[in-house]
């Protein structure tokens, strides 16, 4: 295929050529007086049109090999978009297969501080529970978390499903089954970080429940052990409600 370069080069000769026979032929008298004016015009006219269809021809062939080109970018552009796009593909595909691998595969995990394997059904367990509490759906949600808590007494989510287990029961104003529940968290996981947000929740059911005395120790406990907690803050403010 020819280049740019050397179709410039062809075309310049080419042009220099017939430039030259021009200039010969209006430079020499003698030649002249071979032709008549006619045949003179008709030689020039001649000349013109070879260089015109040479430029025509020259420019053809630029114009094709940008063509050319251009379409050949185009498919090293688009053979890019491919491999991109495979690349991409693969990677799902990968993360795809190792998400569904993992889903049928036991696990071990740390739950606020609670370690223990972790059954893929197990996990769908408690947070089916969970959404149903965040949804607002108690009574499934207290459903759901006493399941769990008898199917999976070993479960390092044990600890969550008792929390928000005995608050289901809380707002359903279960107050004996939130009582046993909350305790229950508490005797069996005494360091957990929940329990005194628990020992709050287990306090306002003896509150409701009309126990004053038993809710004022709970609040007085949480004050004294978690100063600094949350609990602590809400258990002081209750405190006067138990007299």
């Amino acid at each position: 295929m020819l280049t740019l370069s050397s179709l410039h080069k062809q075309t310049l000769s080419r042009a220099f050529c017939l430039s030259a026979a021009v200039i010969c032929l209006g430079s020499s008298t003698s030649a002249w007086a071979l032709f008549d004016d006619d045949e003179a015009r008709r030689a020039i006219l001649d000349l013109r049109r070879t260089v015109t269809t040479t430029q025509l021809e020259l420019q053809g062939q630029i114009d094709k090999l940008k063509s050319e080109n251009a379409e050949l970018r185009g498919k090293i552009e688009n053979l890019e978009k491919q491999g991109e796009d495979i690349s991409s593909s693969q990677k799902t595909y990968y993360q795809d297969l190792d998400n569904r691998l993992g889903s049928f595969e036991p696990r071990t995990v740390t739950i606020e501080g609670v370690s223990g394997v972790v059954q893929p059904a197990e996990k769908k367990a408690y947070d089916d529970a969970l959404k149903a509490f965040q949804a607002g759906n108690l009574k499934r949600a207290e459903d759901g978390f006493s399941a769990f808590a008898s199917k999976y007494p070993k479960s390092p989510y044990l600890p969550l499903a008792l929390f928000w287990g005995g608050n289901s029961k809380y707002a359903n104003k279960d107050y004996k089954g939130a009582i046993a529940q909350l305790q229950s968290l508490i005797a069996r996981f005494p360091n957990h970080p929940r329990v005194p947000a628990a020992m709050l929740t287990l306090g306002n059911c003896q509150l409701e429940s009309g126990n004053k005395a038993a809710a004022k120790k709970i609040f007085t406990d949480i004050v004294s052990k978690y100063p600094d907690s949350d609990a602590a803050q809400q258990a002081q403010s209750l405190i006067s409600a138990t007299k």
